[in-house]
């Protein structure tokens, strides 16, 4: 796969929902097929500048930590970014918010015993240059191409693989306990983050979308088409910050 100009950043995204939020701000797409079969497309961001290659890993930490390295291998981007919806755990999150991880947690290490469970997580920081290159996007007013400017915040996610919809589960009550900083909870960004850490220090950030709160409602929120609205946020903010990557 030769030929892809610079700069060059990869996209990764679960859901087709957040697939087609990314793809919906590329131009002059292209797909290249990966001999193992995978798909990317290949295209000019907004703005412009260099190529954004964009791939959908499915859900879970173990297919994005594989997608990831593929990507890595194949292109060489400047950044990786995974793009899409979460749910929040914190009430003061709103859907159609912005969650810029600042710390990914990968919550399901641990040791369950008759005392009780032991977390033994893994966590990964966004680098110093990305978080600072997304606070200056988050101060902006043009990021979002309507006028609208949801509210963008800069905290930890929790990562694992269960799709959480309660506040009362043993899990819920694990994540307040143990993980009481993280905001929001998805399914990818842990493997996506360690497969930067493993590809000397790539820079990785985790940008969602908040798309329910994570509190039993979860099927009412997508109904009412929150999971779009979420993913179009996260996409647009995504994009405003490749395009002050250095």
């Amino acid at each position: 796969m030769n030929g892809v100009p610079e700069p060059t950043i990869v996209v990764l995204t679960a859901l087709e929902v957040e697939y087609a939020a990314v793809r919906a701000l590329l131009a002059e797409r292209r797909v290249e097929t990966h001999r193992s079969g995978t798909r990317f497309e290949v295209g000019r961001p907004p703005g412009g500048r260099g190529s954004a290659v964009l791939a959908l890993t499915g859900p879970g930490n173990q297919a994005a930590a594989i997608l990831s390295e593929r990507a890595i291998a194949a292109y060489d981007p400047r950044a990786l970014l995974f793009v899409g919806v979460a749910g929040a755990l914190h009430d003061d999150l709103e859907p159609g918010d912005v969650v810029v991880g600042t710390k990914v947690y990968g919550y399901h290490g641990g040791k369950d015993e008759d005392s009780g469970f032991r977390a033994r997580p893994q966590a990964w920081e966004i680098p110093y240059e990305l978080d600072q290159l997304a606070r200056h996007v988050a101060r902006e007013e043009q990021w979002l191409p309507d006028g609208r400017r949801p509210p963008v915040h800069f905290r930890p996610i929790a990562a694992g693989e269960v799709v959480l919809n309660s506040r009362t589960t043993p899990l819920a009550e694990q994540l307040r306990t143990n993980y009481d900083d993280a905001a929001a909870i998805e399914m990818e960004s842990a493997g996506v983050a360690k497969a930067g850490h493993l590809n000397h220090g790539l820079p990785v950030a985790a940008i969602r979308g908040i798309s329910d709160k994570a509190d039993g409602h979860k099927h009412a929120a997508d109904q009412a088409g929150w999971q779009p609205v979420a993913a179009a946020n996260a996409a647009a903010f995504a994009f405003a910050l490749a395009a002050e990557l250095p």
